[in-house]
């Protein structure tokens, strides 16, 4: 047997090995990818190849989606396994609240963009919507302490939309996103009711430090508050408060009073010939 070969031969050993310490079902990511699917398609009529002629054949779904659920859950190989049909069940008495909270959020956004023309438009085409709806599915298994598959979903969410929303973020109701690429919302980030946020808003945290993981890193957001592009608002004490306005390429690192509007005096000068 040739050099290569044996060290190739060595290293198909070595993956063997390894992947007999795992009891995985499913490939974790393509099973969360085809259950947020399964879950739109429920809730969401617009995202449904199949039609539905009675509530029986709803719970047929819904028990099928229960049952998919527990299978990542016990994919995931991380001790979740004697707890799979627990959360799975958990996961899905939280379900009904999670569907009244994403059609506020499809509201909010239906009559805070006048280009939108109806809230099916904003179910089907925005991305803003598909980045909140998967983040509120994370969200309610991040709750559960269910390690890894929360951030798997967001993850899919951020290929799909460009938008990064940590699933430990606390969003309340009638959430609206407007364009939404480059958003990035980190894990303990509180936002209140009615918030508008446009593209490239970063709410981030003042420093990286592993040590600070367990501390509160990231701003709190009060109700009513639009922040405008590119603004960037970081640290754990820093709150936006009530009705306040955040203008385009703002940098903050500290609170703001409610009712305030915060803007660059940079001055724009053009040349004309």
């Amino acid at each position: 047997m040739s050099k290569d070969r044996s060290n190739l031969s060595l290293f198909a050993d070595e993956l063997l090995s390894k992947r007999k310490e795992y009891n995985t079902r499913i490939p974790i990511r393509a099973g969360s990818k085809d259950f947020i699917n399964g879950l739109l398609e429920l809730l969401f009529p617009h995202f449904s190849v199949k039609r539905y002629f009675n509530s029986e054949e709803i719970e047929s779904k819904i028990y099928l989606l229960r049952r998919n659920l527990q299978e990542i859950l016990i994919s995931l190989n991380n001790g979740m396994e004697k707890y799979a049909a627990e959360y799975s069940k958990k996961f899905f008495g939280e379900v009904p609240k999670i569907y009244n909270m994403l059609i506020k959020d499809a509201i909010a956004i239906c009559e805070g963009d006048p280009a939108a023309t109806s809230k099916d438009e904003v179910i089907l085409a925005y991305p803003g919507f598909m980045a909140i709806a998967i983040y509120r599915f994370a969200h309610e298994l991040y709750k559960l302490k269910i390690p890894l598959l929360p951030r798997i979903f967001t993850e899919y969410a951020h290929q799909m939309s460009g938008i990064d929303i940590h699933p430990g973020a606390k969003i309340g109701d009638s959430f609206f996103i407007d364009h939404g690429t480059g958003i990035v919302i980190g894990e303990t980030t509180i936002i209140g009711n009615n918030v508008k946020i446009y593209q490239g808003v970063t709410l981030g945290a003042l420093s990286v430090n592993k040590k600070l993981s367990d501390t509160k890193r990231h701003p709190t957001i009060k109700d009513n508050v639009i922040i405008y592009s590119n603004a960037v608002i970081l640290g754990g004490d820093t709150v936006i408060g009530e009705n306040a306005v955040i203008g385009g390429n703002v940098w903050l690192t500290r609170s703001v009073p409610k009712g305030a509007v915060v803007f660059n005096t940079i001055e724009v000068k053009i040349k004309e010939d």
